[in-house]
């Protein structure tokens, strides 16, 4: 297969963008008549080699006009005339985008090519029998080119951009690179190579041509001036000549701040009046210095740097507002110092020292103070007051002082915080501090007392102050001493003469300053004991001593001893203490056995301990014999009493004081009391009814239900024609199963009623007042 070349072709198949042939018409013509030749020669030349010949083609310019152009056109030496021949093309875009004369093989192209979309076709050529659609020629491929034309503008995909630079930066300092792309060939022509240029944002900033990079094009660009600026970037085709298409961005480019201002008071000296009684730590005014830079450029921070008394006065830095906070450090006094003179400085955080730039600015603060009305001051925070326990009521304890500081000097009242002295044990005088006694005191059970006594001005009340005051009571001896325990000494029968029998020692509640210190003694009538003598230790305490040996518990069991102990107060207090001594049988090593006379009279070989256990066991046999007896008593016991001498109580019922006997109720509660009875029909024995009402069936056949009965029986007590408008008595017969008390009734006893006297239900109450009048008519009417 051959091909036509490049330059072979190229004068037939040079279209416009818009359809129209670039040669001239005749030109046209005898380009493709010479087309026609060189394929009929190369036709001639290569039949010996094959049938047919086809043309590599290509359509030089993108095809954009409405009328179909002539791509191109296929030729086999088989087209003589006189066999029917059809040109068939198949592959990319064929029928569709390519269409193909089967008779004379012309190819043309139908629609728009647009060679950023697809830029070459690959086509197969096919020549069959027309009638048959036998391939008379194997199929042969070939390709179209889309030549490209300038069609697409530069576009900036990444647009619009922004960039930063810092402030004051030289010229020539890069700010940014924007990038536009062309979607037309960068291979052919001038259509994608691009040049670029600023139509705004001169002359603050430029643009190489080539390369897109924006510069600073202006020295000394200031942030505080201006701080944002909008350039626009054009980029042209064509190599920016005539004709070429462009596109457009934008580039907001913002100055960065740089520290090139310093920090700047607004007034160079600043006044404050600060209130006397300002709290430690309060605020006492605010100072600040403006500073135009942003950011942490910007933040200063304060001290002060010089004045009188700077130690007073302190200063921090707000970081939310970079504002400085005067502090009180100490109180403030009107009446000592008036006004105060401090030097504040600024002072940016960051900066840069090689600039040279002073970074900070001072002002003058001149702080007025201004007098207020302040409480009381007390001469001590604390007052240490002592009074002896044995003082005198109104004995003065000590005096408080307080005084008005202010200018005015208002007078001073006293008063006791009677929170702190819930006893009013202490008075105190309003109008010079003079506390007195107002109980007696007692050292033992209170040492110290902690008050608190206010100040009050008179002429403002609601100027308090508070002073604590302390006040110990004096130890003096008021005590007498006593035994330190209850003590109970042990002696043994056979112990021997001069044997210990009790340590004893003493206590006093007085605390001496020298110290206790105890004298022991046998009271007068014991000193000549023939049993018993104390030893004085030397620390306080004594030892008691056995004069023989011949304690017997049959003869005397215990002795008292009576002991005198005195301290060594001014004067002196002293107590007698009685020291009981049992004699006890011991073992041969001095052991405490027993220290009982019974223990004599129990057998030989019987212990205490078995005797105990034997008389339990007869107390628990004489119980179960009697409760044996009195069940069985309580079994034989009819449940139900029906006999003549059956003796019911009347229980009658008070709830309301103001029905009287009317509105007493009674009920014949008889079957809750015998629950096996309730199928029996008990009639009322009160009176002789003239109806009687059919005994009703029980509905449970394992008990009854209490309040469904009670229910039943008040329905039948309030529509029964047989019931008496006059209090009735009930019988109450049976008192519960297995009860082992019998009745608890009073009109079974044998006493008559004679015998007793019921005047005291009167003296129970309103509640029984009643039943006293009933019993004590019933005696007057038996005595009648």
């Amino acid at each position: 297969m051959q091909a036509l070349t490049f330059k072979e072709v190229r004068s037939n198949l040079c279209l416009s963008s818009k359809g129209e042939l670039s040669q001239s018409k005749s030109l046209q013509t005898g380009s493709t008549a010479l087309l026609r030749g060189l394929v009929e020669g190369q036709r001639i030349l290569s039949r010996a080699k094959r049938g047919w010949v086809w043309n590599q083609m290509f359509v030089l310019e993108e095809f954009s006009g409405p009328d179909p152009i002539l791509v191109g056109r296929l030729h086999t030496d088989l087209d003589v005339g006189s066999t029917p021949i059809k040109y068939v093309l198949a592959g990319e875009g064929a029928g569709t985008i390519f269409a193909i004369n089967e008779i004379t093989g012309d190819i043309h192209a139908m629609k728009r090519l647009d060679r950023e979309e697809k830029a070459e076709y690959t086509l197969t050529a096919q020549v069959t029998n027309r009638d048959t659609d036998q391939p008379l020629e194997p199929p042969s491929e070939f390709i179209i080119k889309v030549q490209d034309i300038n069609d697409n503008p530069p576009q900036f995909v990444e647009g619009p951009y922004r960039a930063s630079v810092p402030e004051t930066s030289q010229v020539g300092t890069s700010v940014t690179r924007v990038t536009a792309t062309d979607a037309d060939d960068p291979v052919y022509g001038n259509s994608a190579k691009l040049v670029y240029s600023i139509l705004e944002g001169q002359p603050y900033f430029s643009i190489d041509p080539n390369t897109a990079i924006i510069k600073i094009a202006l020295h000394g660009m200031d942030r505080e001036m201006r701080e944002e600026y909008l350039v626009v970037i054009q980029a042209k085709d064509m190599g920016g000549h005539m004709g070429g298409l462009s596109g457009t961005t934008t580039v907001t480019v913002t100055l960065t701040d740089v520290n090139d201002n310093p920090p700047k008071f607004s007034k160079s000296k600043q006044n404050f009046v600060i209130p006397e009684d300002l709290a430690i730590g309060q605020p006492g005014g605010k100072v600040k210095a403006n500073d135009r830079d942003i950011g942490e450029n910007a933040k200063s921070t304060y001290n002060i740097i010089d004045g009188d008394e700077r130690d007073v006065f302190e200063i921090t830095t707000d970081a939310q507002t970079q504002e400085g906070i005067l502090r009180l450090k100490k109180p403030l006094n009107f009446e000592t110092k008036k006004s105060y003179t401090l030097k504040v400085e600024a002072a940016n955080i960051r900066f840069d020292p090689n600039s040279g730039a002073p970074f900070k600015d001072t002002a003058t603060v001149k702080i007025a103070v201004e007098d207020s009305d302040e409480p009381p001051v007390f001469s001590k925070p604390t007052f240490v007051l002592q009074v002896d326990e044995n003082a005198p009521i109104n004995t003065v304890v000590g005096t408080v002082t307080a005084r008005d500081p202010d200018v005015t000097g208002s007078l001073v009242r006293y008063f006791i915080d009677r929170h702190t002295d819930l006893e009013r044990q202490f008075n105190v005088n309003v109008d010079d501090g003079k506390i007195t006694l107002a109980k007696p005191l007692d050292r033992e059970t209170d040492m110290w007392h902690n008050i608190t006594v206010t100040a009050t001005e008179i002429r403002n009340h609601s100027q308090i102050s508070r002073a604590t005051v302390a006040i110990r009571v004096l130890d003096i001896n008021d005590n007498a001493p006593e035994f330190a325990t209850e003590y109970e000494a042990f002696l043994c029968e056979n112990g021997k003469p001069g044997q210990v029998i009790q340590t004893v020692s003493a206590v006093d509640k007085d605390d001496p300053i020298q110290g206790h210190y105890f004298e022991y003694r046998l009271i007068p009538e014991m000193l000549n004991n023939p049993n018993f003598t104390i030893k004085n230790n030397g620390d306080n305490s004594i030892s008691v001593l056995a004069k023989h040996d011949t304690f017997r518990r049959q003869k005397q069991e215990m002795y008292f001893l009576p002991i005198i102990v005195t301290d060594n107060g001014n004067p002196p207090m002293s107590s007698t203490n009685t020291l009981t001594i049992r004699v006890c049988g011991c073992s041969r090593e001095g052991i405490v056995q027993s220290c009982n006379v019974e223990a004599y009279v129990l057998p030989i070989g019987l212990s205490m301990g078995a005797l105990i256990a034997i008389l339990a066991c007869i107390i628990l046999l004489l119980v179960i014999v009697v409760l044996f007896v009195t069940l069985r008593r309580h079994k034989n016991k009819p449940l139900i009493i029906k006999d003549d001498e059956d003796v019911r109580e009347n229980i009658i019922r008070y709830d309301d004081e103001g029905g009287g006997e009317e509105d007493t109720e009674a009920f014949d509660i008889a079957t809750l009391q015998n629950p096996d009875g309730i199928n029996g029909y008990l009639p009322r024995k009160d009176i002789k009814p003239d109806l009687q009402f059919m005994p009703r069936q029980s509905s449970g056949p394992n008990g009854v239900d209490v309040d469904e009965f009670i229910n039943v029986r008040l329905h039948e007590a309030d529509n029964d024609p047989t019931a008496p408008p006059y209090d009735s008595i009930q019988i109450y017969g049976y008192e519960g199963r297995g009860s082992i008390a019998g009745s608890l009734s009073s009109l079974e006893t044998a006493s008559s009623d004679s015998d007793q006297n019921y005047d005291y239900l009167r003296e129970w109450g309103p509640r029984f007042r009643r039943l006293g009048e009933l019993y004590s008519v019933g005696e007057s009417d038996k005595e009648t």
